[in-house]
């Protein structure tokens, strides 16, 4: 091979790979509202970047070390989406063959086969439950798998969060599992998550009644606590002598012509679609893990890094989904308005957009001793 023809080629190499790098960009930094629309992004441009790696000739593709790097980053591109296939197992075999110190391979290799037992979890309990819909067990598993699924494909489909959290309330049906601690504290993480705090108290108190050893007291403590710092924050909020120039400043915040601007009076309880809300940072309460960044109505930010939020800064939420928290525990009343957003792409902080670089990934396990 020419000098030339080595630097086309390597060209090409560089080319794909570099194609293949902004796939997991896309994967790990892009949170559409609509779930749909990431799928589709990373559908496109994973076409896009096998197109280049077909670009590349097979006279240019015949060393080991040309042929590992082709079938690595054909299996990259195929493994960017969060469905096992099979394909893109295949290619990352063949590479992880012809040059076994390819660490890159090997760690991708890894991540598709841990993918497919989740997605096989998935369907295993599935097909138990079709063989007995009253089985609780069977409807723990795929309560558990759908969590696990959740997590490992990136936390943006929350199908599989509310898959997971009716399966665990399908499974506390059957009485013989009322005595599976780790039911109760699974489905309190959910609940958790998904700001049931209600549910998520009781749940996490059952799992302690059941297990002492698991750290279901810790859960109760560190949520009461997050609800007492925001029930103190909120009943002093009229103290702050900057609220009225902080309110007064909000007019001027620009949005863009596809979104409606509204106060959280006018919310709807759940998702607010082609909605905006402005506001200013009075406070901010840091939940003491997986949980949200808190701002003050109350607002919950998920998968913004804490850092890109201030007190003092102009916030722009949209399309948040709202619900008005009202419950007792323990004879303490709690009652406050939530906005949630769970992407970056929801965030606007001085009317400007987050960097990739602000994007947190959250990270649940489900607990199972058993």
């Amino acid at each position: 091979m020419s000098s030339e023809s080595r630097a086309n080629a390597e060209d090409l190499f560089a080319e794909a790979s570099k194609a293949a790098d902004a796939l997991y960009t896309i994967r790990d930094t892009y949170f559409p509202t609509n779930p749909d629309d990431k799928t589709s992004k990373l559908v496109a441009e994973s076409n896009l970047a096998l197109q280049l790696l077909d670009e590349i000739p097979p006279e240019k593709r015949k060393t080991p070390a040309q042929r590992a790097n082709y079938e690595y980053l054909r299996g990259k591109v195929l493994d960017v989406l969060p469905e096992y296939k099979k394909e893109a197992e295949d290619h990352l075999s063949k590479a992880v063959k012809l040059n076994p110190s390819l660490a890159s391979a090997w760690l991708s290799l890894d991540s598709e086969n841990q993918e497919k037992f989740v997605d096989d979890s998935i369907k295993h309990a599935k097909e138990a439950i079709a063989l007995d819909v009253k089985d609780g067990n069977s409807w723990y598993n795929l309560g558990n798998a759908c969590l696990t699924s959740f997590f490992v494909t990136g936390a943006w489909d929350h199908g599989k969060l509310m898959q997971s959290l009716k399966a665990y309330q399908h499974a506390e049906k059957d009485e013989r599992m009322k005595s599976n601690p780790d039911l109760y504290y699974n489905c309190a993480i959910v609940n958790k998550y998904l700001e049931n705090y209600e549910r998520a108290l009781s749940g996490f108190e059952a799992a302690a009644l059941r297990d002492p050893g698991l750290n279901a007291v810790e859960e109760v403590e560190k949520i009461v606590r997050l609800l007492e710092k925001i029930e103190s924050l909120l009943r002093g909020q009229t103290k702050f002598k900057r609220l009225a120039s902080l309110a007064s400043s909000l007019s001027s915040v620009n949005l863009n012509a596809s979104y409606r601007r509204e106060t959280v009076d006018h919310l709807s309880e759940g998702l607010n679609k082609a909605v905006a809300v402005v506001g200013g940072v009075l406070f901010f309460v840091k939940h003491e893990n997986v949980a949200p960044f808190q701002l003050c109505y109350v607002v919950s930010v998920y998968g913004v890094h804490s850092e890109a939020i201030k007190e003092g800064d102009q916030v722009t939420l949209l399309e948040p989904s709202y619900r008005y928290v009202d419950f007792s525990w323990k004879g303490k009343a709690y009652q406050f308005r939530s906005v949630r957003v769970d992407f970056l792409e929801q965030v606007l902080v001085n009317g400007k957009m987050l960097s990739p670089q602000h994007s947190v990934q959250t990270s649940i396990y489900a607990q199972n001793k058993t």
